[in-house]
């Protein structure tokens, strides 16, 4: 059994550590909240967007199609994979490092994967691998619409002037605190409409339903990213919340598993004291 000095360390220890993931807890609680009242606000707003958008591509010519909708022969693939600067946020970052993984070496194994690195845990994940075109993990230092904006202007235009065929993104989607959904979304080539889709017959557009088209592509496509990132930045501190709550109740529980063995360890050593001065005594009297 440890001797007494050495489990009192061990109580210090593991009391400094459970003060330090129960304050990060109430630190990503504090800053989830405002997270989440964020993406609430922002996803009507985006699947708005996105059923306009598709609602007015529809009734378009085929020949009518923009830049960003043209079908190529998929030969390269870039996916942006979307994780955080900082972990201790349980599992979050590295599902998203899986299921780059997975698409890399299953769906599409024949062609050539490049990665667009946001966030500094996907950028060391992927930088071995030297395909690694950007890392933009500065983005989350102030993650706002403009920001955002500047780097899906950059992968529109690698996409227009055919470096890639297709670019994915992968991130997690925000259910609630304790629920994370990664998510594989395209996001260029647009995706074709699926099916038949009107649009009131009374509405009058100016200018036409193509210049409208053209002006709403981009700025969908901005959406889109920023949603993505919103989504990802609130279930990174729902993911580190509840992954601090369970290492303080971790640690709480080893530190009540130390007190009691401490306790046993002393009554132990108070017991073997008695004895040998009991012990003594009794060799002097005799």
């Amino acid at each position: 059994m440890a001797n007494l000095k050495e489990i009192r360390n061990r109580i210090s220890s593991v009391s400094s550590t459970m003060q330090i993931t129960s304050a990060m807890k109430m630190v990503s609680a504090a800053k989830l909240k405002k997270a989440q009242d964020a993406i609430t606000a922002m996803r009507p707003y985006a699947d708005k967007l996105t059923e306009l958008l598709q609602s007015l591509s529809a009734t378009l010519d085929a020949d009518s199609g923009s830049a960003y909708s043209e079908q190529r022969e998929l030969k390269k693939v870039l996916i942006v994979a979307i994780t955080s600067n900082r972990g201790l946020a349980g599992a979050f970052n590295s599902n998203i490092i899986k299921e780059v993984n997975r698409l890399t070496s299953e769906t599409y194994a024949n062609q050539e994967v490049s990665y667009f690195a946001i966030g500094k845990k996907a950028n060391d994940a992927f930088k071995k691998t030297n395909n690694v075109i950007a890392n933009k993990s500065e983005i989350f230092d102030n993650l706002n619409f403009e920001n955002v904006a500047e780097i899906a202007e950059g992968l529109m235009e690698k996409f227009v002037a055919g470096e890639f065929d297709k670019i994915e993104i992968v991130y997690n989607k925000f259910k609630n605190a304790a629920t994370q959904i990664v998510m594989t979304e395209q996001f260029l080539p647009i995706v074709p409409v699926k099916g038949e889709v009107t649009v009131n017959a009374d509405y009058i557009f100016e200018p036409s339903k193509l210049e409208i088209v053209e002006e709403l592509i981009p700025k969908s496509l901005k959406t889109q990213l920023y949603k993505g990132l919103r989504d990802s930045f609130a279930s990174e501190h729902g993911a580190r919340m509840t992954a601090m709550h369970k290492a303080t109740d971790n640690a709480t529980e080893l530190r009540d598993q130390l007190k009691l063995t401490y306790n046993k360890a002393r009554q132990a050593a108070i017991t073997n004291e008695i004895l040998e001065i009991v012990g003594g005594a009794e060799a002097l009297n005799n």
